[in-house]
C-alpha cells in the first residue's frame, strides 16, 4: 500500500542501505524526479526530506495569505494538469493538496523518506559512491541528487538585540498558528514577496501594524477572480482546452514581464505605469505615497502582484517606517533617529539564503572540498545549473543560475529533471560510472552567462537584491528566455563531462 503524502510516517521503515539513485527534497523537484524515475522502469531509488510530507516550500510556507504568484495554469506538472484549480493565482493550501494528490496517484511514496534529513554527503572515490549521513541512519548511492531548493532555509536578519526580544517571533515560513495575532501590537520586517501577502492579512487583526520597509517594490495588480463552474467543467471534458489555456498565459508572462524587459529597461515603461496607477488608486496621502514608490528600474528587483497591498498601507492602524532599524529591545524596535515602538509579535519576512546555499556545506566532492568551498573560490555556478566540476554523479535542480522572476519554476524544474534522465539512460548505455562536466566547459557556461547578466535590468537597473551574492554577480536567475533553458537541456552532452568506465578506478581509466 502507497502511503499518504498527507499523513506522516508513523513508523518509518529502515533506510536502504544502498541505492542507485538518492533524492534530496520532496518538493515539486523532488517528486518529479521520482515519478520520472519510476516511468523509466527504474526503482532503485529513494527520497529523503527532513518535513513529514510531500511539498517543500509549499509545505512549510503555511503563512496567513500564502499563495503563488505565478498563474495557477502554469503552476503544475505539464504532466498533471490540474482541471480544478479555484482561482487564477492558487492559494497555498491547494498548491500543498494539488502536490499531494500528484504524489499519491504516481504511487511512488513507498520509496520516499520522511522526517530524515541529509546531514552530509562525501564522495568515495575508491567505491565511486556517495557517502550520505542522514538523520536515521546512512545511506550510500551512485548518483546524488540535489533537490532541496533555493527557498528552503530561512534567512534571518542581523539585528542587535533581536535574540532578546520578549514577545513572539517568527519567519513567514516558520509561522506559529498557536499563538494568536487578534488583538496585538506587531511588527513586520520586510516588503518582499511573503511580506505583500502577510500584511493585508495581518492588518484585519492586529490592533496595530508596524511594516518596516527597506526598499520599495515595484507592484503590479492582481488579475486574481474565481474560475467558474463552465470553465472548469470545459478543462476537464474538452480535449486541449487547458492546455491551450496554459500555452497563452506562458507566453503572455515570457512576453510582458520576461527576457524583453529583463534587456531592455525601456520597455518597462508601460508596466511602471501600471504599478504607479495601482498605488494612485488606493493611496492619496502624498507622504506615504512617495515612500511607496520605488526609485529603481522595474524589473531590477522581483515584480510582485497584489491587489490589496497598498489598501493595507494605508489604513489608519497600519504605519509604514523606512527609518533604518538599529536594533530590537526586549518589547521593542528602535530605529536609527531613536524612536521605540512597541510591539507584542514580530514577524520576519527577510526572505532566504539564495546566493549561499546551506547544504553546500555538508556535501563534499573529490579530494574532500566542499560545495561551499567550491562556491566560495569560484563564485556559486554550476553547468547547466545540474553539474559542478570535481562532484562526480551529483546533480542540482533549481541549482546556479536556474532561477525565475517572471515566469514557473516548475517549467525550469521539469527542464533539468529531463537532463537528469538523459544523463543517467546515457550512463547506462555506456556503462559508465561517473560523470562530471569539464572545468572548460563549466568555465564557458557560466562565463557567457555573466556576459549576458552585465546586460540585464538586474545589473544595470539600480537597485540591490537578494538575485545578487557578495561579489555582485547574479548567480541566482536566468538571464535567457525558458524555452531556450529546455532546449539547451534536452538531451545530455557527454562531449562536454569527463567519465570513467564501470572497473576500478584509476586516473588513467577517466576518458573525455
Amino acid at each position: 500500500m502507497t502511503q499518504s503524502a498527507a499523513e506522516p510516517l508513523s513508523a518509518p521503515r529502515p533506510l536502504p542501505g544502498q541505492v542507485r539513485t538518492l533524492v534530496v527534497g520532496a518538493g515539486f523537484a523532488g517528486l518529479g524526479m521520482a515519478i520520472k524515475l519510476q516511468e523509466s522502469a527504474d526503482t532503485d531509488f529513494l527520497v529523503i526530506d527532513k518535513g513529514e510530507e510531500v511539498g517543500g516550500t509549499w509545505r512549510d510556507n503555511t503563512y496567513p495569505g500564502a499563495a503563488c504568484d505565478v498563474p495557477s495554469q502554469l503552476y503544475s506538472y505539464s504532466f498533471a494538469l490540474n482541471p480544478d484549480w479555484s482561482q487564477t493565482y492558487s492559494p497555498q493550501p491547494e498548491i500543498q493538496q494539488y502536490i499531494r494528490n500528484v504524489a499519491d496517484r504516481a504511487g511512488v511514496l513507498d520509496r520516499f523518506a520522511f522526517g530524515t534529513a541529509a546531514e552530509d554527503a562525501r564522495w568515495d572515490e575508491d567505491t565511486r559512491r556517495w557517502r550520505v549521513t542522514t538523520s536515521r541512519g546512512p545511506v550510500e548511492a551512485e548518483v546524488l541528487v540535489l533537490a532541496a531548493g533555493a527557498l528552503s532555509e530561512p534567512k534571518l536578519p542581523d539585528i542587535e538585540g533581536i535574540e532578546g526580544f520578549q514577545g513572539a517571533v517568527f519567519h513567514s515560513a516558520q509561522w506559529d498558528h498557536d499563538y494568536d495575532l487578534s488583538g496585538k501590537r506587531v511588527a513586520v520586517i520586510g516588503t518582499g514577496a511573503s511580506a505583500i501577502q502577510i500584511v493585508p492579512e495581518l492588518a484585519k487583526v492586529a490592533a496595530h501594524l508596524d511594516v518596516y520597509q527597506r526598499t520599495a517594490p515595484w507592484v503590479m495588480p492582481r488579475m486574481q477572480r474565481p474560475y467558474t463552474r463552465v470553465e472548469k467543467a470545459i478543462f476537464r471534458h474538452v480535449p486541449g482546452a487547458q492546455r491551450l489555456q496554459r500555452t497563452a498565459i506562458y507566453w503572455l508572462m515570457e512576453g510582458m514581464v520576461g527576457p524583453p524587459l529583463h534587456h531592455n529597461p525601456r520597455f518597462g515603461f508601460h508596466l511602471a505605469r501600471l504599478c504607479r496607477a495601482n498605488i494612485s488608486r488606493a493611496i492619496k496621502d502624498p507622504e506615504l505615497k512617495a515612500k511607496v514608490t520605488p526609485h529603481f528600474t522595474v524589473g531590477c528587483k522581483r515584480i510582485l502582484f497584489s491587489n490589496d497591498w497598498y489598501p493595507a498601507l494605508a489604513r489608519p492602524d497600519v504605519d509604514l517606517v523606512t527609518d533604518p532599524i538599529a536594533k530590537v529591545t526586549a518589547h521593542g524596535i528602535v530605529t536609527a533617529d531613536g524612536t521605540e515602538r512597541d510591539i507584542d509579535a514580530l514577524v520576519i519576512a527577510t526572505g532566504f539564503h539564495t546566493t549561499d546555499l546551506p547544504i553546500a556545506e555538508h556535501v563534499a566532492g573529490r579530494d574532500g572540498v566542499t560545495l561551499a568551498g567550491y562556491f566560495d573560490t569560484h563564485g556559486m555556478q554550476a553547468y547547466k545549473g545540474a553539474t559542478v566540476s570535481g562532484f562526480p554523479n551529483m546533480f542540482f535542480i533549481v541549482g546556479p543560475n536556474t532561477g525565475l522572476g517572471h515566469s514557473s519554476m516548475v517549467f525550469m524544474i521539469e527542464a533539468q529533471i529531463a537532463y537528469i534522465m538523459d544523463a543517467l539512460r546515457t550512463m547506462e548505455e555506456h556503462g559508465w560510472a561517473t560523470v562530471e562536466p569539464k572545468p572548460d566547459a563549466q568555465r564557458a557556461w557560466n562565463d557567457d552567462l555573466q556576459t549576458r547578466m552585465r546586460r540585464t535590468v538586474w545589473t544595470t537597473g539600480g537597485c540591490s537584491s537578494w538575485y545578487l551574492d557578495k561579489h555582485g554577480r547574479n548567480t541566482t536567475l536566468w538571464p535567457r528566455t525558458t524555452f531556450k533553458f529546455r532546449d539547451l537541456l534536452k538531451s545530455f552532452d557527454p562531449e562536454q563531462y569527463v567519465v570513467t568506465a564501470t572497473e576500478p578506478a584509476n586516473e588513467e581509466e577517466r576518458v573525455a
